[in-house]
């Protein structure tokens, strides 16, 4: 039986922190799902093709890793794609807090579905996609955080 995993979120857009996680947890499992999640709550800055674009191109070399897009419960997503785990990325304890009640919620609604959470690296730990939006937004420089596919893509001169 493989070890399919998902890792999901809006990746919007991604940064160095998720390409970490990503990155660190792939060898954890047979396949990683990269999973763009449409969220009805959340207006995203990046449309759902260039976000799968660049996670696509970001991954590419990668065999083991594909990207998804879905929308609704992220237990579904699993079902479909067959994964048995999910991982999230923790940066701060209330990172932690928030992730919990989620993962317990999943596991109520599905309990052969396991959340795995990965700290991130200390030099990720301020890289959150809502402060390099507002960065964007705000004319500042964001590159620091971001995967050259998206540096290109965002600022293009």
């Amino acid at each position: 039986m493989s070890r399919i995993c998902l890792f999901p979120g809006t990746f919007d857009p991604i940064t160095l922190g998720h390409v970490d996680i990503v990155n660190r947890s792939v060898s954890l499992f047979d396949k990683l799902f990269i999973g763009i999640g449409k969220n009805a709550n959340k207006q995203p800055m990046f449309s759902d093709e260039q976000r799968y674009e660049w996670v696509k191109e970001i991954f590419a070399a990668d065999a083991r890793i594909e990207v998804v897009m879905y929308e609704g419960l992220t237990v579904d997503c699993c079902r479909n794609i067959g994964a048995k785990y999910i991982v999230r990325g923790i940066r701060y304890v209330s990172d932690f807090e928030y992730e919990k009640v989620i993962a317990d919620m999943n596991r109520s609604l599905d309990d052969s579905i396991e959340t795995v959470f990965l700290t991130c690296l200390p030099e990720y730990t301020s890289v959150a996609s809502t402060l390099v939006r507002d960065v964007i937004r705000h004319g500042g420089d964001a590159s620091p955080f971001l995967p050259e596919p998206v540096k290109k893509s965002i600022f293009k001169k």
